[in-house]
Parts: C-alpha cells; structure tokens; sequence
C-alpha cells in the first residue's frame, strides 16, 4: 500500500525507480457501469498494476466520471490519475491530475485553451497536477483524430525527439509517447530509445498497442519508465491474471 503522505508523482518515480518500469491500467468511464470499472481497477491492483488512470478520448466526464472514481475509490489503495481529454475530464475525488499540453496538436485548445479553462479547477479541487507533455503517434487512432494531431511518423524518431526536448526544456515532468487506444502496433523502440535519451531523469510514459507481456517487455527494455494499457483490459476475461502477465515482464 502506497504512503498516503507521498506525492503521487514521487511515488510513482519511485517505483520507477525501484522497480524499472511503473505499471498504468488506464479505464474510460464512458465504457463501462462505475461498478464494472470498480471491479477491473481492483482485478488490475490485485494483479500488480500501480495506479488506475481514468479518462478517455469521448464521453469520459461528469457524474459518470466522478461515480466511477468513487466506486474505484472504494476497492482500492492505489492512486487514481486523472487523464483528462478536455477541461470536462476532471473530478474532485481524484488524487492526481496529468496536466498535459497535446504538443503536436493543430488545435490550439488541445495545447493551452482547456488547460486554461482546467487549472482553476485543479487549484479548488486540491488535486495533485503532474505536468506532462503528450505526443501522439502514428497511427493516433480516436485521440488522434479528436485532438486533431499532426502525427509523429513512425520512421521519423528525430520529430518525437524535438517535439519531447521542447516540453522537457518548457518544464514539463513527464512525456507521453502514444500510438492511440487500440492501435495495432506500440511505439516503435528506436522512438522511444532516443526520445528517453534525450529526457534523461524526466519519466517517459508509454502507451497504444501494447497487448502482451512480450511488447510491454520490448516498450521498457527499448527506455519507457512507464507503460500503460487500455483497451486490453476491456477486452479480456480474465484482468488480473492479463495484468499479472504484464507486469511480471517489465519489473526488475
């Protein structure tokens, strides 16, 4: 169990530390009763998972979001990290918030506006912000169409770099790396390898595609100090053991 005076940022770098690589299991309020994400949150902490992020491209805030936070709440001591698509995506009872900019977003309220518009409430609400730059992949799937981004090619490692050095050198804490909920392939490990070069001591979040112990494996062996997965969660039977196969392939 995680200290509760701890920060939810050092936390998770100090796992990240301890341990190689942090385990994320992401749940989109839109896809599920609060009741069935409560019992996919507690699956994935009984398998390993280190903290429950919640949020989602569509439809992923209001009452259906603050009720799944409360009913998660309920069944676990891991943190809960917000992952907010817009302004709407935030919630009082949760414990942390990734403040992200959508660096290669064409659309300028996916880089400053929402954020604007979101951080009075992040301030009232007493949640913990973790800055973070986020930078979508090809092939961006829904998060890359709704937040209109002008993808990274996957060949074209040196752009994620640039892109990467730019929120890094803006103050930002953590990068995101993400090929889209769903995608058919993870990031490829020569972008994350020299995106994670150039970060240094900053964290590295990685997440799209990975579906299997062997890619997880591949994502944080290649330089991710984090990996997150998502739709896979939503399309097993069985959460905790599919957690368990993941998490047991990227800790030292």
């Amino acid at each position: 169990m995680p200290d509760l005076h701890m920060k939810v940022e050092e936390y998770l770098n100090e796992i990240a530390e301890r341990e190689g690589t942090v385990h994320l299991t992401l749940i989109d309020p839109a896809s599920q009763p609060p009741e069935v994400a409560a019992d996919i949150a507690k699956a994935a902490v009984d398998g390993g998972t280190d903290a429950i992020m919640i949020g989602g491209s569509t439809g992923a805030g209001g009452l259906a979001l603050d009720q799944t936070l409360l009913k998660i709440k309920e069944q676990i001591d891991v943190p809960t990290v917000l992952f907010p698509g817009n302004a709407g995506g935030l919630s009082i009872y949760a414990d942390a918030v990734l403040f992200m900019s959508l660096l290669n977003s064409r659309d300028i309220n996916y880089v400053t506006t929402n954020q604007a518009m979101g951080a009075p409430l992040v301030y009232k609400y007493g949640i913990e912000p973790i800055s973070m730059a986020y930078i979508i992949t090809e092939p961006g799937g829904t998060v890359g169409w709704v937040g209109d981004a002008k993808l990274i090619p996957r060949n074209k490692p040196e752009l994620a770099v640039a892109y990467s050095l730019a929120g890094k050198y803006m103050g930002m804490h953590y990068t995101y790396l993400e090929a889209g909920s769903g995608a058919d392939q993870p990031v490829t490990p020569a972008t994350i390898g020299a995106v994670k070069h150039v970060l240094g001591d900053n964290k590295l979040i990685v997440g799209g595609g990975i579906r299997d112990g062997r890619t997880a494996k591949i994502c944080a062996d290649a330089g991710a100090d984090m990996i997150v997965t998502g739709t896979i969660v939503e399309e097993t039977d069985d959460v905790r053991n599919k957690i368990e196969e993941l998490v047991s392939a990227i800790k030292k």
